[in-house]
């Protein structure tokens, strides 16, 4: 009986172990995973409230993380009252690509806008979306611990144009 049960148990344990080798074997290299979301790491510190106040209006950016995948940003652009620019953005890590989604209030039929991330660092981020004609480039970087720069470039009625946003972080 004795015999039996060790042979039962040995063969539990082969079976036990070929089929978590055979599991493991289907998984991509752990240094893949990390790669792939080292850019959404890098994204962190836009988490939180951005501002500009100046004489020509008040601009105000929102960043929150709502997934382990996926951030949800808002910028909104008032000239006294009047919200004169609007814009939604989903950054989302779609399998390798880090993607920056634009929706704009009344433009594109407010169909979001996808861009790719070209280049990440810990300090900056650019993303590009070479069909697109204004902007089909953005990018981020952070000054310090309390400031941002966006800039917007592409071309805009046949001609290029670029456009700067300082930011201070609100909280």
């Amino acid at each position: 009986m004795k015999k039996i049960l060790t042979y039962l148990i040995t063969c539990l344990l082969i079976s036990v172990i070929s089929c978590k080798e055979a599991h493991d074997s289907k998984l991509p290299p752990k240094e893949i995973i990390v790669k792939e979301y080292k850019a959404l790491e890098n994204a962190n510190w836009l988490i939180g409230r951005w501002e500009n106040n100046s004489k020509e209006g008040n601009l105000s950016e929102f960043w929150t993380k709502t997934n382990d995948s996926t951030f949800h940003g808002e910028s909104y652009f008032v000239i006294g009252k009047d919200t004169v620019f609007g814009e939604k953005v989903e950054l989302m890590q779609r399998g390798k690509d880090f993607i920056f989604e634009a929706r704009v209030a009344k433009q594109n039929d407010e169909k979001p806008v996808p861009f790719k991330l070209t280049k990440s660092s810990e300090t900056e981020m650019v993303w590009e979306n070479p069909a697109h004609d204004f902007p089909n480039k953005i990018v981020y970087q952070k000054v310090g611990n309390d400031s941002l720069v966006a800039e917007i470039f592409g071309t805009k009625d046949g001609k290029p144009k670029s456009e700067i946003f300082k930011m201070k972080k609100v909280k």
